[in-house]
């Protein structure tokens, strides 16, 4: 057998209807990231981006961690050379190799370290169970955020907020993470979090209009990384365009005869 092949998966994929779950595997190490985990993170991202079946995805974690960050002694020689290869198909899991289309709805649970902060600052909507813990520890072990903290903390929690964990590396609890936005909403425990955040992606699959949430997202992305003019330059083509999409006649459709859409994603 090829050794390739006999290694445990450490990220787990699953359908459900429209939406992809994508399930970090690692409990026994408090779901440090090795290479590996990281390369089958890339390709679950991958195909949540290119199956046009997949509306939205949720990420979570296994066990009682959503992750202790890096396993610095698999991925120390990466960290040297700065080089991540991702496999055939994949996308960067730190979502940082954009545009994205897909929305991605997060739970976390336990310790959220790291690259756990920066996993939910690349999701679009995140939930977290009252016992998480996080740290921003990188600056206490000689190098800095590089997964895309340094510019998307201070942008949705605000300069001072985002400053005052990045630069001291200290634990915070889910109290301030959602005082300064880093999650929407604080669930009992970590199975309710998940629980919750599918149900939030399943919303988004099943009511709202996957060409609608994808222009949506196009236009919010837009603004943040040009400025409110090349996003507002955008906001009457757009709605044209889809007004000219099935699920556009639908939408109308719908309104008319007062009952709930139903969406194709044409």
């Amino acid at each position: 057998m090829n050794p390739a092949q006999s290694r445990p998966e450490t990220v787990t994929v699953e359908r459900k209807g429209h939406v992809l779950l994508m399930g970090l595997d690692r409990p026994a190490k408090r779901n440090a990231f090795t290479r590996d985990m990281l390369s089958e993170l890339a390709a679950a991202y991958g195909l949540l981006e290119a199956d046009d079946d997949l509306w939205c995805g949720v990420l979570f974690a296994h066990g009682d961690h959503f992750t202790g960050g890096l396993d610095m002694v698999d991925v120390g020689a990466e960290l040297a050379t700065g080089d991540f290869p991702l496999p055939e198909g994949g996308r960067d899991p730190w979502r940082l190799d954009g545009p994205w289309t897909k929305p991605v709805v997060a739970a976390a649970q336990g310790w959220v370290m790291t690259l756990g902060i920066e996993l939910l600052l690349a999701a679009d909507i995140r939930v977290a169970s009252r016992d998480a813990r996080f740290t921003q520890y990188e600056i206490r072990r000689g190098i800095y955020p590089f997964g895309g903290a340094t510019f998307r903390f201070p942008q949705q929690a605000s300069w001072g907020n985002a400053m005052r964990w990045v630069l001291t590396g200290e634990e915070f609890d889910v109290a301030e993470a959602h005082r300064i936005g880093l999650v929407q909403e604080v669930t009992d425990d970590g199975p309710a979090a998940v629980a919750r955040a599918t149900e939030i992606a399943g919303l988004i699959a099943e009511k709202s209009a996957p060409l609608g949430v994808r222009t949506a997202l196009r236009s919010a992305h837009l603004a943040q990384e040009h400025g409110d003019r090349a996003a507002i330059e955008r906001l009457r083509p757009d709605i044209a365009q889809l007004l000219t999409t099935a699920d556009g006649a639908e939408g109308i459709q719908s309104f008319v005869e007062r009952r709930d859409a139903v969406f194709t994603g044409r």
